[in-house]
């Protein structure tokens, strides 16, 4: 492949310093119709009774497959470089996290 060709086939991706802050969630709800896959990206803060989703994301089911390919690949590389990530449910968390206990669903981050 020539310079040509390559160059134009890259992508020139901009971000803005908002974006690039980048949004803290430690809790997923994923829901999905025939048609799309919604993400909804939540910081639940212990003893507070009520979280509002901070970022969500919408894809295609063939990008939320791809989406969940590159996660995988990228926790794989991680895991061979920094030792295997512990479980949630492997790891043992008290049961009186916070003041409602240790809710930590199936979709929990």
């Amino acid at each position: 492949m020539t310079e040509q060709q390559q160059a134009s086939n890259q992508l020139n991706i901009e971000i803005s310093e908002e974006v690039a802050e980048g949004q803290y969630a430690n809790l997923v709800i994923i829901t999905h119709s025939h048609a799309e896959f919604v993400m909804d990206f939540v910081n639940v803060m212990p003893g507070t009774p009520k979280s509002k989703v901070k970022s969500r994301l919408i894809l295609t089911p063939q990008h939320a497959k791809r989406f969940m390919k590159a996660l995988t690949e990228n926790i794989v590389r991680f895991e061979a470089a920094n030792g295997k990530i512990q479980d949630l449910e492997e790891a043992q968390l008290p049961m009186n996290f916070g003041a409602f206990g240790a809710g930590l669903g199936a979709g929990s981050l």
